[in-house]
């Protein structure tokens, strides 16, 4: 053990609130890249740029090829800066660079339609979300190098969870009213890029300062030799309690940006309002606000693996009553979106509290090559969700449109709509749920503190 390894701070002790905070701010540019891309992105392809369902849905699949494969190889890189340096700090700052990608994502050149727009959008999407690699996969590696315990390693994301919801709700609110509301148009989106790219970098720089406050306060300490990067890529997919929480994760991760990229056709289509899209967005992300300490509470009685599935199946509960569409009425249908809120908070917290519990588990291994994957299969749920929506669109014949161009859809693509938003989520979730009971290490990880 080095000097870097001599923790400052008893695994049973809290981390002071400040850092903790600092370290949590860094989540809201996360929020910002994680949310708007997820919620606009498929309707700014189809209806304001007018690229078709099947072309839109394979533009923002085919970047997240790339991150499959480089993500790994970031949190290889991740654990050789730490052996060598004692932290990860370049990389981090090489990822503030994310703003300048997501500004550029809906900037997209006056007179660009279809599939020259499409082209752009894919570029700009593999710059984007390669930065949001580099400073991702270095922050959430941070709660398996400090040397905590298993409750305050809940406690720490429990912080950045919150942050995190702040940063969905103000980007998943904003977003839809910078592009101009219901008369969204191409400067919109630019100008909404723009301001919101603003917010993400200085919240992303303020998160660089927190993690390292948080690394002085509990004491954190680095890999003396680095493992190689297929070795530690193999050593994690080995890891059977990884792949079960991964695999689980994914099919999370797929729902959740399926619903987000159906809220603005299911609020125009099947309920006839577009403007209700920052309602049923203020609907699933502001409980997460509220519920995220009850939550923690919950997780500190039973422990983050029953917590965890009680959210999967109330996720799951709540899609289907959406399934039913404007018959169920809008108060009902909101309270269900809102019980998708509940669940999505649980889920955003507990599966993140997890991981850096199996990289202990597993005698510290290369934890920016365990978070590599992480992050690679949230960037491939991130893709397949509104892919799978697409898939709908085109299976129900939805007609693509220019901005400002009014569009009559036929039956089908209505129907298409409303089940995409209602019954795939809950087939997924429970997918989803299936995988979460092959997790067993929970009770171990629980008991040792």
């Amino acid at each position: 053990m080095t000097g870097l390894d001599t923790p400052h701070r008893a695994p049973g002790i809290g981390l002071p609130r400040g850092p903790l905070v600092g370290f949590a701010t860094g989540s809201l540019g996360m929020g910002v890249w994680v949310t708007v891309p997820g919620l606009l992105l498929l309707y700014f392809l189809t209806d304001v740029l007018a690229v078709t369902p099947w072309l839109a849905g394979l533009t923002l699949l085919a970047p997240k090829v790339v991150d499959v494969l480089l993500h790994p190889w970031v949190g290889h890189r991740c654990d050789v800066q730490l052996a060598r340096r004692g932290d990860r700090r370049a990389l981090l700052l090489l990822g503030c660079l994310l703003p300048v990608a997501f500004a550029a994502l809906f900037a997209v050149p006056g007179g660009l339609t279809g599939a020259p727009a499409a082209g752009w959008v894919a570029i700009c999407f593999i710059a984007g979300n390669l930065l949001f690699a580099a400073y991702q996969v270095p922050y959430l590696a941070t709660p398996a190098d400090l040397r905590i315990g298993y409750h305050e390693r809940t406690r720490l994301m429990a912080f950045r969870m919150v942050v995190l919801t702040a940063g969905i709700l103000v980007a998943g609110l904003l977003a839809p009213l910078l592009t101009g509301g219901d008369t969204a148009t191409r400067a919109g989106y630019q100008r909404m890029g723009l301001l919101l790219g603003a917010v993400t970098a200085v919240a992303m720089l303020v998160g660089v300062v927190g993690i390292g406050r948080l690394r002085r306060a509990a004491g954190a300490g680095g890999q003396g030799h680095p493992t190689g990067g297929w070795r530690a890529l193999t050593a994690a997919l080995r890891d059977r309690q990884f792949r079960w929480l991964v695999a689980a994760y994914l099919a999370m991760s797929t729902t959740t940006h399926l619903v987000l990229a159906g809220v603005p056709y299911y609020a125009e289509y099947a309920l006839g309002r577009p403007a209700l899209t920052t309602v049923l967005v203020a609907a699933f992300v502001a409980p997460a606000l509220l519920v995220t300490p009850g939550w923690l509470t919950v997780a500190r009685r039973v422990g983050k693996q029953r917590a965890l599935l009680g959210a999967q199946g109330a996720f799951a509960a709540g899609s289907l009553v959406l399934a039913v569409g404007r018959p169920a009425g809008l108060p009902v249908l909101v309270a269900a979106v809102a019980v998708l809120g509940v669940s999505f908070a649980g889920m955003q917290l507990l599966p993140f509290a997890m991981v850096p519990d199996v990289i202990r588990a597993a005698g510290d291994p290369a934890a920016g090559t365990y978070t590599g994957v992480w992050t690679a299969t949230e960037a491939t749920g991130a893709a397949l969700g509104p892919y799978a929506y697409a898939l709908c669109l085109t299976v129900g014949g939805f007609v693509a449109s220019a901005g400002g161009e009014p569009v009559a859809q036929p039956d089908a693509a209505l129907t298409a709509i409303r089940w995409g938003f209602g019954l795939l989520p809950a087939a997924l979730m429970l997918a989803a749920l299936l995988l979460q009971r092959r997790y067993t290490l929970d009770g171990a990880a629980r008991a040792a503190g």
